[in-house]
């Protein structure tokens, strides 16, 4: 499983800083996925970000520096993206990113075992 160890790092250490929530690492999708509070939140796959967000958002996502559509079946996924480097070097940019991943967590439902 290749991913970026510097990314990973990054995410990490960006979600330590939240209150109340809990986080676990594991070894999916061809990466690393972060699950805040037992639900999968944003993962990283190779050098990019896979992010779960609020499927409302799409529109505005998609319109973002670096998203790529997630395709499964030929089919786009809605609410889920991939984020090309480009679209998260800035502090700013990343903080969007993990913000709406975190923000949409709660509603998230949990993935069946």
């Amino acid at each position: 499983m290749a991913y970026s160890t510097e990314l990973a790092d990054r995410v990490r250490e960006r979600l330590s800083i939240e209150d109340n929530i809990e986080v676990e690492e594991k070894k999916m999708f061809s990466g690393l996925s972060f699950l805040v509070n037992g639900k999968m939140c944003i993962n990283i796959s190779h050098d990019n970000l896979m992010c779960r967000y609020d499927a409302e958002l799409e529109d505005e996502v998609s319109e973002r520096k670096g998203f790529l559509p997630m395709i499964m079946k030929a089919k786009q996924l809605k609410g889920y993206c991939y984020v090309e480097p480009i679209g998260f070097q800035k502090a700013n940019d990343f903080e969007y990113w993990i913000k709406i991943c975190l923000d949409y967590n709660p509603k998230a439902k949990v993935s069946k075992r």
